[in-house]
C-alpha cells in the first residue's frame, strides 16, 4: 500500500496530471494520457515506457483508494 504522503506529490510522468491509485491491481492511472503505470512491491515505475492503455471506464473496478 502506498502512503498518501509520496500519493499526493506523484503525477503522471507524461502529462504531470494527477494519477488514480488502483489499489486492487497495484496500478496508477492517469485519465488524461489514459496510461497505467505498474507498481511493483510498493514503488511506483514512473517510466512512460512501461506504462499500458487502459480503459478508463473500467479503471479502478477492481477498488480505488
Amino acid at each position: 500500500m502506498l502512503a498518501k504522503e509520496l500519493l499526493d506529490i506523484l503525477a503522471c510522468p507524461k502529462c504531470k496530471g494527477a494519477l488514480e491509485y488502483d489499489t486492487g491491481r497495484q496500478r496508477l492511472h492517469c485519465h488524461a494520457c489514459r496510461l497505467s503505470y505498474p507498481i511493483q512491491d510498493d514503488i511506483p515505475i514512473m517510466l512512460i515506457d512501461e506504462a499500458e492503455p487502459f480503459d478508463s471506464g473500467t479503471a479502478g473496478a477492481a477498488g480505488d483508494a
